[in-house]
This record gives C-alpha cells, sequence and structure tokens, in this order.
C-alpha cells in the first residue's frame, strides 16, 4: 500500500507540475501577444498624433488666410481702391482729367 501511495503522490506532483507549466506557458503567451499589441497601438497613437498636429497647422494656416481675406475685403470697398481699380483696368478717369499711356 505504501509503494501505491507514493505512486499516486508522485503522479499528482508530475501532473501539478505539468498544468503549472501549461499555465505558465499560456501566461506567457498571453504576454507576448499584448506586447505585440501594445505596440502596434502605440504606433497607431503616434500616427494620429503627427496627423492631429499637420490639421492643427492647417488650421492655422486657414485662419491666418481667413484674416487676410477679411482685411483684403474691408480694402476693396475703400473709395481709393476703387478708383484705383477704375483707372488701371478700366481707364477711366474725372471729369477735366487727361490720361497719358506710355509705350
Amino acid at each position: 500500500m505504501a509503494g501505491a501511495r507514493r505512486r499516486v503522490a508522485y503522479r499528482r506532483r508530475h501532473q501539478n507540475r505539468f498544468s503549472m507549466f501549461l499555465v505558465s506557458l499560456v501566461v506567457i503567451m498571453i504576454m507576448v501577444v499584448v506586447a505585440i499589441k501594445s505596440i502596434d497601438l502605440r504606433q497607431k497613437i503616434d500616427a494620429k498624433a503627427q496627423e492631429a498636429q499637420i490639421l492643427d497647422s492647417q488650421i492655422e494656416a486657414e485662419t491666418v488666410r481667413a484674416q487676410e481675406i477679411e482685411e483684403f475685403g474691408k480694402e476693396v470697398q475703400t473709395k481709393g481702391y476703387i478708383e484705383n481699380v477704375a483707372r488701371e483696368k478700366l481707364g477711366l478717369v474725372y471729369e477735366g482729367e487727361i490720361m497719358f499711356k506710355q509705350k
């Protein structure tokens, strides 16, 4: 009987070691998968952050452009600008003015 108990105890100990090995192997595999996915996600986060910076700079450039257009719109409505356009592009003059053209 003592020999049978030893064999059963040996089998249980051997099965416990094998079970622990399998559990450890599964845990290590899960850790490897998580590490790989973590690296992939970090790369995606970095790419999106860079894309966000590019979009922020484009927004800033368009804001500056919108201000320039607004200022140009105000300038276009001034009497001096209208007179200059009428003289240069349309060739209009005030009454009594004489226009000379250069060749």
